[in-house]
């Protein structure tokens, strides 16, 4: 199976660097509603079985153009949605949300105050991928944010810590995946980056 994971659009909440988790969130911005049609055009000549999003406003959003030029239905899973801040909601200084969050590569029992834990983390958005994964299509969107997709892949797709550090996930980003029932998920591009595993 191939999974397109991709980032939402842009929304008003990155433009003002706060940390939006809570459902329902904020909205695309115009930016983010010609990124999510960039994404559409991008994408649209996929043979894709299945389009699924958080159940955060802005990835069905970002969705949208691409589910109506297919001519399928969004698929909501909670499961993909933002790894919650919980006490920093709508904060703008992030990088106490960021210090839990790597505190979770050595303690994943560690909890943002007032949000998950790391291990909870793990579980839903596990759960959340081994649903798309047995839904049984050869190819499949999944729309999600930033720091769960960031978190989510530097532990599951047998790569460094350091490569994703390393890297953008910008809006809108695609990250091209690959399962095979033997071996698991392996990452096949980051953005228009191919990957080679060694």
């Amino acid at each position: 199976m191939r999974l397109f994971l991709v980032r939402h659009g842009q929304t008003h909440a990155n433009v003002a660097r706060q940390l939006d988790t809570a459902v329902p969130g904020l909205d695309l911005t115009d930016e983010g509603r010609a990124e999510a049609r960039a994404l559409a055009d991008r994408l649209g000549g996929e043979d894709l079985g299945a389009i699924y999003t958080s159940d955060l406003v802005r990835t069905q959003q970002t969705a949208g153009p691409l589910a109506e030029l297919l001519g399928l239905e969004m698929v909501v899973l909670p499961g993909l949605r933002e790894i919650q801040a919980g006490d920093y909601e709508m904060s703008t200084d992030w990088q106490p949300y960021v210090d839990a969050v790597i505190r979770w590569r050595d303690d994943p029992a560690h909890a943002i105050p007032g949000g998950e834990s790391g291990a909870g983390f793990f579980a839903r958005y596990d759960d959340a991928i081994a649903r798309i994964a047995a839904d049984g299509h050869a190819s499949a969107v999944a729309v999600s944010h930033g720091a769960a997709m960031r978190v989510w892949c530097s532990a599951s797709l047998g790569l460094p810590p350091e490569f994703f550090d390393g890297r953008r996930l910008d809006n809108a980003h695609v990250v091209t995946m690959e399962r095979d029932p033997g071996s698991g998920w392996r990452l096949l591009a980051w953005g228009d980056e191919p990957v080679t595993h060694g």
